[in-house]
């Protein structure tokens, strides 16, 4: 039987909501049927990203910005059924990401926060939402994230041997496919845009550098590159996550103190997008992969592509982009939560143990009903 679901994701990056409508059915069906980008306004971007990274935030911001979120993300849903002639009542659920605020699977007290007031989600489209997908993952005893693996696993069974699914968002995430009987490995790499993306605000007017343009112009420091490269974080074994918790410009003024020499700031872009080049391209090898295929918003970055490209040759890896199994690489993040939604209608199980580290498979989300 063939259902409608839509997927939302807000990412880390805080540019917009990524909103996919998706037909799914068993075992192995799906089809995206439309999609929808809409960015957030710069001041609320801007928001987002302050929330994420202060220590201290008070109730009120909490909740008036997760009732400004959940209008963005039922705008989005509305688009998609008004565009595509549907009903409400036609959309079995809505999956939804919501935006993260904190994420804490190592503390004393393990929790993670993403907010959206998702009841509000349900109430104005009519549509039931599955939101929080993290937290049961983390009550057994998981890092909560990535949770995409799972959905690579399901998606790209047509990947030849030896492949790995490589998302780079805000942080870059790697998925090596579970193949010849080997159990799924998937984990965050480090960073993918978000240190990128806050050095170049701070620089110019631009929310993030296009297509690498201002770090090209730059030279790369190899002795900061090699201080942050062995930030202990990379050679933490998985499971682990990571997030603007900790690679945000806090990190990166640190190790900049440890290099006191003068650089101009597109050198320090250039390095950057080469830490995270180079952290991917380690794990791949790490993990005998022959083939990488690549999706997120960090693949339209020129640059990065190329040394990414450029790096793997010299490994023997070949990369591609996910459109070539089928997906396009925007889409396959809310493309994800929309089959986490239908995981939990059907009371099937969203989380892979091997990747998160949980001590069982769970059905994940909260449910808001229509």
């Amino acid at each position: 039987m063939k259902s409608l679901y839509i997927g939302l994701m807000s990412g880390t990056s805080a540019d917009g909501v990524d909103a996919v409508l998706a037909e799914i059915s068993m075992p192995f069906q799906f089809r995206v049927l439309d999609t929808f980008a809409t960015p957030y306004p710069e001041h609320f971007r801007k928001h987002l990203l302050e929330l994420a990274l202060s220590e201290q935030v008070s109730k009120q911001a909490l909740g008036e910005t997760g009732f400004y979120l959940a209008g963005y993300f039922s705008t989005a849903a509305r688009h998609l059924i008004k565009q595509n002639k549907l009903q409400a009542a036609q959309i079995t659920a809505i999956g939804s990401h919501g935006h993260t605020i904190d994420h804490a699977p190592n503390s004393q007290t393990p929790y993670t926060t993403q907010i959206g007031n998702h009841a509000r989600v349900a109430e104005l489209t009519g549509i039931t939402c599955i939101a929080d997908f993290r937290s049961r993952d983390i009550a057994a005893g998981g890092q909560g994230a990535p949770l995409v693996p799972a959905f690579h696993q399901w998606i790209f069974q047509s990947a030849p041997a030896h492949s790995a699914i490589v998302n780079i968002g805000g942080i870059s995430n790697i998925t090596v496919l579970n193949q010849q009987n080997k159990a799924c490995a998937g984990y965050d790499c480090g960073p993918g845009n978000c240190l990128l993306d806050s050095w170049h605000q701070q620089h110019t007017d631009e929310p993030f550098d296009s297509e690498g343009l201002s770090a090209l112009q730059g030279n790369l420091l190899p002795n900061l590159l090699a201080k942050m490269v062995a930030d202990p974080y990379f050679v933490k074994p998985a499971p682990k996550s990571t997030g603007r918790e900790y690679f945000n410009m806090t990190w990166l003024q640190h190790y900049l103190k440890k290099c006191p020499e003068t650089a101009d700031w597109k050198s320090i872009s250039r390095t950057l997008t080469e830490l995270t080049a180079r952290c991917i391209i380690s794990e791949a090898v790490r993990h005998k992969c022959r083939h990488l295929f690549l999706c997120g918003g960090g693949v339209h970055n020129t640059l990065l592509r190329e040394r990414l490209t450029s790096l793997a040759e010299a490994e023997g890896i070949q990369t591609a982009l996910t459109s070539e199994l089928g997906l396009s690489g925007d889409w396959v993040e809310a493309s994800a939560f929309a089959w986490l939604a239908h995981q939990t209608v059907n009371k099937l199980t969203g989380n892979l143990p091997a990747v998160t580290g949980a001590i069982g498979d769970r059905i994940l989300g909260a449910v808001y009903p229509a």
